[in-house]
């Protein structure tokens, strides 16, 4: 993979960038809701940077939408994942904004 892959910009390359932006926040897992999931999942599909979004997404707890593929949901049944935290530091520094 190319250095984008390990870079803090990884969401420069993410196939997301080009999509309706409320795709990734379904308002419910039922119903027309299941088609725009899909949808968004195949977005993520595609996505040379899927890995690197949900590795964010876990680290900084978003709680809401798509990120890396997955759903709120499908994010909170994962096990637990030991490593090292690359972007605590950046969502404490955004936070201090």
């Amino acid at each position: 993979m190319g250095e984008f892959v390990t870079s803090g910009n990884w969401w420069q390359y993410a196939a997301c960038r080009s999509a309706e932006p409320d795709l990734f926040f379904p308002i419910s897992a039922k119903g027309r809701s299941q088609l725009d999931v899909a949808r968004a999942k195949m977005v993520c599909g595609r996505c040379p940077v899927c890995s690197q979004c949900l590795d964010y997404a876990l680290a900084t707890g978003q709680s809401h939408g798509i990120w890396g593929g997955l759903t709120e949901m499908e994010r909170q049944l994962l096990p637990a994942r030991v490593s090292k935290d690359p972007y605590r530091n950046q969502s404490r520094q955004a936070a201090k904004l």
